[in-house]
């Protein structure tokens, strides 16, 4: 039975409009404090529209529903996109956008479970998200309970050495609700992260640890709803990963040219033109 969320992604709005609407929500409250991880939101909007409008089954005006799927922010720091897709999601207001960083605020700059209606856990330390996801997962099964569980984590967490522990753990437990999705924008707060990591192959290699896995374009929304459908659909007794190839500042071009943007410099005349520039390309 489709909950109000997934019979929505039927609805008029397209999910490119979706996207458009996160990625303009994150700009906006990047604005109020003049800082953000606006390169990374800006990057995972197409993936987070997919998610919200498309793969997860959730109820928005109940974000504790037992039978939802659960939605774990490995990566704490991305929590500005979060919000952006709550809040289009109806499970947040977009009031609060003016709210984002402040003392006693429901939006701290790094996600935190306690503050915020449908932040699943509190981001800290890299590379613990995926452990914590097969926990949930495994806690699920036993209380047979068919919701799955999605983790969105960095390619950088794919450094350390928890992320393949929790790898194994799923496979020796056969997880076949977990769906790991990587945000694949190949940059660290050190540079690229080719440059970090003996990176490549990667769908291969988590093939090689039991997991189904797929490679896309993580800015190409048809190839995510491909994608979410077919890790959704597998009938096989293991854990899916979506490596998603994105592109950081997505949507605003003039930042998507800069060398370093992790975390991008906007200087403060430049929010009003990154959202203008993003108003050019509205989905029509």
């Amino acid at each position: 039975m489709a909950t109000p969320a997934r019979a929505g992604a039927a609805s008029n709005m397209s999910l490119a409009m979706r996207a458009w609407n996160i990625r303009r929500k994150a700009l906006l409250m990047g604005e109020v404090q003049g800082q953000g991880y606006i390169g990374q939101a800006l990057g995972v909007a197409d993936v987070l529209a997919a998610s919200y409008f498309h793969a997860l089954d959730y109820r928005r005006e109940d974000p504790e529903w037992e039978g939802r799927d659960r939605f774990l922010l490995s990566i704490g720091h991305y929590a500005i996109a979060l919000y952006a897709a709550l809040m289009e999601a109806g499970i947040l207001p977009d009031d609060e956008i003016a709210t984002y960083g402040m003392d006693d605020s429901r939006l701290p700059m790094s996600g935190m479970a306690s503050y915020t209606p449908g932040m699943e856990i509190t981001g800290g330390s890299l590379g613990q998200g995926l452990g914590i996801a097969v926990g949930v997962a495994l806690g699920l099964k036993r209380k047979k309970n068919p919701a799955f569980v999605f983790n969105l984590m960095s390619d950088g967490e794919l450094g350390e050495g928890s992320t393949w522990e929790a790898v194994m753990s799923a496979t020796q437990w056969q997880l076949d609700n977990l769906i790991c999705i990587v945000d694949f924008n190949n940059q660290q707060a050190d540079g690229p992260t080719r440059d970090a990591l003996a990176v490549g192959a990667e769908a291969p290699k988590w093939e090689a640890f039991g997991w189904h896995a797929q490679e896309v374009d993580g800015n190409d929304l048809n190839a995510l709803v491909e994608a979410f459908d077919a890790a959704r659909a597998l009938d096989a007794p293991k854990s899916r990963v979506i490596i998603c190839n994105t592109t950081m500042c997505k949507g605003v071009d003039f930042l998507e040219a800069r060398e370093i943007t992790h975390f991008v410099r906007v200087e403060a005349d430049e929010w009003s033109k990154a959202l203008a520039r993003l108003d050019e390309g509205k989905p029509q």
